[in-house]
């Protein structure tokens, strides 16, 4: 008897709520800054379901790419770099934003080499997601590189302070529950890698 009264008021619920959301209509948008990594835009947007406006304050931001480099012996090259965003050291995997003049692949093979002076034999693509759809405009793309090997010193920028560290893959899942990583579109990187491209390898010996 329980069970069925679930799935009464579950019913009752679907039914009277029946219309699917839909794309809100931008009556007005505006750019309020720019910045050198986004702009900062103003819409104001009509709700199909109150027929009320609203303002929405919006990242323009370009796309953004990361990678996960594997060497031939199973390891991991991660970085070890400060974020100014949280004011504190990170534990990540190599990244940057993709150029106007790149694809998200060419920018997944420079962000590699940059950051950790190591190069790829193969640049496999994984996937992309959304960073935050409430308020950015831009996509994160990710890839693996296979079969990684040092060939030259890191290129830092002014504004990065970056150590290479490389550790064995079994380690991963144990940085992630202790909280050693913690950037979530590293840990979304690191979920597709282990939910989609290991398994994907059975028979293949090559990382």
């Amino acid at each position: 008897m329980k069970t069925f009264c679930l799935y009464f008021i579950h019913f009752e619920v679907r039914k009277k709520n029946t219309m699917p959301p839909k794309p809100w209509k931008v009556l007005s948008s505006r750019i309020n800054e720019c910045f050198r990594i986004f702009n900062l835009r103003t819409d104001h947007a009509l709700s199909p379901r109150t027929q009320h406006a609203h303002d929405f304050y919006i990242l323009e931001s370009t796309d953004w790419v990361n990678v996960i480099p594997i060497t031939s012996l199973g390891e991991i090259v991660l970085v070890r770099q400060y974020r100014h965003g949280t004011r504190d050291v990170t534990l990540e995997i190599p990244g940057g934003i993709v150029e106007p003049q790149d694809s998200p692949e060419d920018a997944a093979r420079r962000e590699l080499i940059e950051e950790t002076g190591f190069k790829e034999r193969e640049m496999v693509f994984l996937g992309s997601v959304n960073p935050n759809p409430a308020f950015l405009t831009n996509r994160c793309y990710t890839y693996v590189a296979r079969n990684v090997v040092r060939v030259k010193t890191q290129e830092q920028d002014e504004k990065e302070d970056i150590e290479v560290e490389v550790m064995p893959l079994e380690e991963i899942p144990r940085l992630i529950r202790e909280g050693e990583i913690t950037h979530a579109l590293v840990l979304a990187a690191f979920y597709r890698f282990y939910m989609e491209y290991l398994p994907g390898l059975s028979g293949d010996a090559a990382p």
